[in-house]
């Protein structure tokens, strides 16, 4: 149910780790919360589907050492200032936040300390974990913290439409002489089938990624690009957003989506090799199994068309922990399909994973439009560069989540009151055209088919030039559809998620060096 037209001081868009590490520290500033989520379940979201861990400080580990690891692995594009903050300020959160205050069950030793694991391109342990379902024990812990917390208000089952914006969508004509200044959201209630406003005096976008607007994805079904879309609509700047990080090892079964293989088998022992059992990863990088993620994505795309394969094998004969207990997760949906990984390989593929641009934001997570912030996976904070250091996505979600809210109820103002009585009302009156299914199926297959076979792990400036003319001759139909149709949460996604497509690929047509995740052929 969506509020009334008062503002709240704080609306956050979307409930994992970064939206609800800022509700949190917001709330615990004394400010108000409105906190708004897509899905029925608030826990839903990227965060719940990570696996491996979240950086914590290893025994032999150090700020100096971390920020190296992640300069080498972002290509040289990342930003000194983000590495720096995180490396000094993400493993101390990680420790007073998650294992003290939320209490969240890390897995640990027979010592009972915690158990420190390794993953690619980390020059130490320094990763804890919970089994190999990381992400899903952070999030229930904040998500039971929001909803214990009076000040923040859970809101589920609503989707973002769009930023409301001064002065795009103020009836007020001298309101043109204002800079940009987010006041809240339209949203969708998908139970009442009905859009409204929640206004709000300063806003923050989490919503995460956009894996979606690929063929093969580990990223869930929320993650279609909304929150790229939408700032991007109300003239927020994007950076980077050439660098889709392309998971090595997604499982490859006709009969599953692409499910994450963590990147934590390969730092317990396991082993890449063809389906004819040659391993291949020491002829393309000196750290073999352990190399950076782009890496490992286009040697497994280079062995499966030399070979004329559909997938290789990781082979887990060599591995050093009983994978039973190790990755209970991994072996239960591997044995759901009828792969017992204790005596076989897993058949795996490359698969769309994780979004190095975004929004881009600075140390606090500002945007360029006033009022509104942006955290997690759709900002930029320049933390990745043109590749991500495994491991680092939970953390820098946490932190500048945590450093967004603080920022927020440290510098608070209300926005005037007429401002918001100048907002126009949502016009959707005379619509009524169904939103057909079918066409929405098949214009999503048309993105994420474009989007592999185009603008994926290899490109070139013929198949981006391609994708970007497809893809903008579709945005004509489906941006009618949209202005026609009645509103339906599958609509708003198909919407945002073209927008998004377009906007990666636009970035990667522009960009002709070979950089980390964006690999040029010529």
């Amino acid at each position: 149910m969506l509020p009334n037209r008062e503002p709240v001081p704080l609306l956050v868009i979307g409930t994992g780790a970064s939206g609800c590490a800022a509700a949190l520290a917001a709330a615990q500033a004394g400010l108000e919360v409105a906190l708004v989520t897509k899905p029925r379940d608030a826990s839903q979201s990227n965060t719940a589907y990570a696996q491996g861990g979240i950086i914590a400080r290893g025994v032999d580990d150090s700020p100096e050492l971390l920020a190296r690891d992640i300069l080498a692995a972002g290509d040289g594009l990342c930003d000194p200032d983000a590495v720096e903050v995180l490396a000094r300020e993400g493993p101390p959160l990680v420790e007073e936040m998650l294992v003290r205050r939320l209490e969240v069950p890390f897995s640990r030793n027979s010592h009972g300390e915690l158990d420190y694991t390794q993953e690619a391109a980390h020059s130490t342990r320094r990763i804890i974990h919970s089994d190999d379902a990381t992400g899903a024990a952070i999030e229930v812990k904040l998500v039971e913290a929001v909803k214990a917390n009076p000040l923040v208000k859970v809101i589920t089952n609503c989707t973002a439409v769009d930023l409301i914006t001064v002065p795009h969508h103020s009836t007020d004509p001298l309101d043109i002489y204002l800079d940009t200044t987010c006041l809240g959201a339209y949203f969708l209630d998908n139970a009442a089938g009905r859009v409204g406003p929640i206004f709000a005096h300063h806003t923050v976008l989490a919503t995460g990624g956009l894996g979606q607007i690929y063929l093969h994805t580990t990223n869930p079904s929320v993650a279609r690009g909304d929150g790229l879309a939408m700032a991007s609509r109300a003239g927020a700047q994007i950076l980077n957003a050439e660098y889709v990080q392309f998971h090595p090892t997604a499982l490859y079964h006709r009969d599953a989506d692409r499910f994450l293989i963590s990147e934590s088998v390969r730092g317990e022992g396991a082993r890449l090799r063809t389906r004819q059992g040659a391993f291949f990863m020491e002829a393309y990088h000196p750290l073999g199994d352990l190399a950076p993620r782009d890496v490992v994505a286009r040697a497994i795309h280079e062995e499966m068309l030399k070979n004329h394969d559909e997938y290789v094998l990781l082979d887990l004969s060599d591995l050093q922990v009983d994978p039973r207990e190790r990755f209970p997760t991994i072996y239960t949906t591997c044995l759901r399909f009828g792969i017992d990984i204790t005596r076989e390989p897993i058949p795996v593929v490359p698969a769309a994973h994780y979004f190095c641009g975004g929004v881009k934001v600075d140390l606090w997570g500002h945007t360029d439009v006033r009022r509104l912030y942006a955290v997690g996976e759709v900002s930029c904070t320049g933390l990745h560069g043109a590749n991500r250091l495994a491991s680092t996505s939970l953390v820098e979600g946490l932190l500048w989540g945590a450093r967004a809210g603080k920022q927020v109820a440290g510098e608070f103002t209300a926005v005037d009151s007429a401002l918001f009585s100048h907002v126009a009302a949502w016009q959707d009156v005379g619509l009524t055209e169904e939103s057909d299914p079918a066409l929405v199926i098949q214009d999503w297959m048309t993105i994420k088919s474009t989007m592999w076979n185009y603008a994926g792990i290899v490109r070139s400036a013929r198949r981006l030039d391609r994708a970007f003319a497809d893809l903008s001759y579709l945005n004509h139909r489906i941006e009618q559809f949209y202005r026609e149709t009645k509103l339906t949460d599958n609509l708003v996604g198909l919407r945002n998620g073209l927008q998004a497509a377009l906007i990666v690929a636009d970035a990667a047509r522009r960009n002709p060096h070979t950089r980390g995740c964006h690999y040029r052929v010529d």
